[in-house]
C-alpha cells in the first residue's frame, strides 16, 4: 500500500541529494546549468521512485538497485565527456548506489516510513 509519509520523505531526500550531487560535480569546475538541472532531477526522480515503489525487497537492496538503475542515464551521458568518460560513468553509478542506499536508510530506518505498513 502507498504511504504518503514515505513518498514525501523519500522525495525530499532525493531532492536534497540532488543538490549534494550537483555541489560535488561542480566542486572543481562550474558545470552548465542544463547539467545541474539534470543532476538534481535525476536524484529527485530516484527519491520519487523509492517513495512510490511497492517492491517487497529488503530496504537496503531496494535502495541500491533503484540507485544503480536511475544512475545509468547520467553515467552514459558522462561517457560523452572529452576525457574521463569511464571514470564519470562509474562515479555516477557508485554515487547513485550510495544515494539510493541513503534515501532508503533515512526513509525506512530513521523516519520509520516503511514501504509495507
Amino acid at each position: 500500500m502507498f504511504s504518503s509519509k514515505r513518498f514525501f520523505i523519500a522525495l525530499l531526500f532525493g531532492l536534497i541529494f540532488g543538490f549534494v550531487c550537483w555541489g560535488l560535480a561542480a566542486s572543481k569546475n562550474p558545470i552548465p546549468s542544463a547539467l545541474a538541472i539534470s543532476i538534481i532531477i535525476s536524484r529527485t526522480l530516484m527519491g520519487f521512485v523509492i517513495g512510490v515503489s511497492v517492491l517487497k525487497w529488503n530496504w537496503w537492496l531496494h535502495g541500491i538497485v533503484i540507485g544503480a538503475l536511475f544512475s545509468l542515464p547520467m553515467g552514459f551521458n558522462g561517457m560523452l565527456a572529452p576525457t574521463g568518460g569511464w571514470s564519470i560513468f562509474w562515479a555516477s553509478i557508485i554515487m547513485g548506489i550510495v544515494y539510493g542506499f541513503l534515501i532508503e536508510l533515512l526513509t525506512t530506518v530513521v523516519f520509520k516510513a516503511k514501504a509495507h505498513e
